[in-house]
């Protein structure tokens, strides 16, 4: 199991900036082909959508930097354990 929660950080560190790369191309194409009436509203949600998902994509690259240094390896199976 913690085999493949390493191999599963890589993929998450992987798939972090490929999310943002994505994003950011979708934008620049939705805003190049938006009509001049329409592109105040699109470049807005634009926006908003990438300040949403920058820090999530982070928290995807984090997850997988520490599941690929087996930081996850022994868990803690009760609330006493956290006290050890």
């Amino acid at each position: 199991m913690n085999s493949l929660k390493k191999i599963l950080g890589f993929v998450w560190m992987l798939l972090a900036p490929a999310i943002i790369c994505f994003l950011v191309y979708e934008a620049f194409v939705k805003i190049g082909a938006a009509k001049p009436i329409e592109k105040a509203n699109v470049i807005l949600q634009w926006v908003i959508i990438l300040i949403i998902f920058t820090p999530i994509s982070f928290g995807f690259f984090l997850f997988g930097k520490y599941a690929s240094n087996n930081e996850y390896d022994q868990l803690p199976t009760s609330s006493e354990d956290l006290n050890e």
